[in-house]
């Protein structure tokens, strides 16, 4: 199995990217964001508890995105491995997804990450607020925080995988989606 991370700031192209990626490497794509509003819109208790904190900009506590990561590498099959999206986001997320894959004797094998800069983090989470109708992507103030968030939480993973040298990365602005993906696309097949 291949277990690889699809790594960015918020609204960098890694949902739009992904589903190329996962297709030509026969990937489960593993989005938690998908994976919450899934829970939140079945109304579960974890999706309670996940819709306040994600309406705040917030992030949803480890031990529930760890549960739900490692419930679809126990149970997803007929796929060569997958592409985590949005996981981890933190230090000791990383060391988690670690232990969690030490435990099948597997190993995280790449970072992919897809880089764009701030002012274009805000435009396209303010367009992906309207064109998706996404309430927590089109408040300035939880713009702002998950920007916030993202450099004081999830930037340090940068230097966690490179030191296991493990990151990889494309800048993907300028360019339209075709090239970025071209561009990603092109980063997996170096690493393969």
């Amino acid at each position: 199995m291949k277990y690889y991370i699809l790594f960015g700031p918020p609204g960098a192209g890694k949902g739009t990217h992904a589903g190329a990626v996962a297709e030509k490497y026969n990937l489960k794509h593993l989005s938690t964001g998908e994976l919450l509003r899934n829970e939140i819109a079945a109304g579960t208790e974890l999706g309670k508890k996940a819709k306040s904190l994600i309406e705040a900009g917030s992030l949803v506590p480890d031990e529930v995105v760890e549960g739900i990561i490692e419930s679809a590498f126990d149970t997803i099959r007929g796929v060569d491995g997958f592409l985590l999206d949005g996981f981890p986001r933190t230090i000791a997320q990383g060391e988690a997804l670690d232990r969690i894959l030490a435990k099948r004797g597997e190993k995280v094998d790449a970072v992919i990450a897809i880089m764009i800069p701030d002012e274009i983090v805000k435009e396209r989470i303010a367009g992906r607020a309207k064109v998706e109708g996404r309430a927590d992507d089109a408040n300035e103030e939880v713009i702002q925080n998950r920007i916030r968030t993202y450099h004081e939480l999830t930037e340090p993973l940068i230097a966690f995988y490179k030191e296991a040298g493990k990151y990889h990365e494309a800048v993907c602005y300028p360019g339209t989606i075709e090239e970025n993906r071209a561009k990603v696309l092109a980063l997996v097949d170096s690493i393969q």
